[in-house]
């Protein structure tokens, strides 16, 4: 997965050229914290947006990327995202306390570290905008 990420200011706006993994990963992140079927007061406090605005989301980044493209995010939206990609792997730790990387990577198609080396991406290419 490609984890460098550039933002680029507009307005109160960042326009992200997102690519194909990238968009995926993200797209990934949010739908498997809200397929839980959490409430708002969950949602709220995992990614900081409640159920409509993360829905929202989900839908702009649904579909099968086959390119990068851009996507203009607010700051809520990036910090959905920067939440969500910190928030998921955390959805998959057993009753031992341990991470169960197989089952994240079934349901997910990709590794924690891509989520965490993109979630830090998102914090760098906001403070660089």
């Amino acid at each position: 997965m490609r984890t460098q990420l550039r933002l680029t200011r507009d307005g109160d706006a960042f326009i992200a050229r997102l690519a194909p993994s990238q968009a995926s990963a993200m797209y990934e992140a949010l739908s498997c914290l809200r397929a839980r079927d959490r409430g708002d007061t969950e949602l709220t406090l995992l990614v900081g947006a409640g159920r409509e605005a993360v829905d929202a989301l989900v839908e702009r980044l649904t579909g099968r990327h086959t390119q990068s493209r851009d996507f203009r995010l607010s700051m809520e939206e990036l910090h959905m995202v920067h939440s969500a990609l910190t928030a998921a792997p955390a959805m998959f730790v057993e009753r031992g306390g341990l991470f169960a990387e197989e089952p994240f990577h079934i349901r997910t198609g990709f590794y924690r570290e891509n989520f965490y080396a993109l979630a830090h991406a998102v914090v760098q290419a906001a403070a660089e905008a």
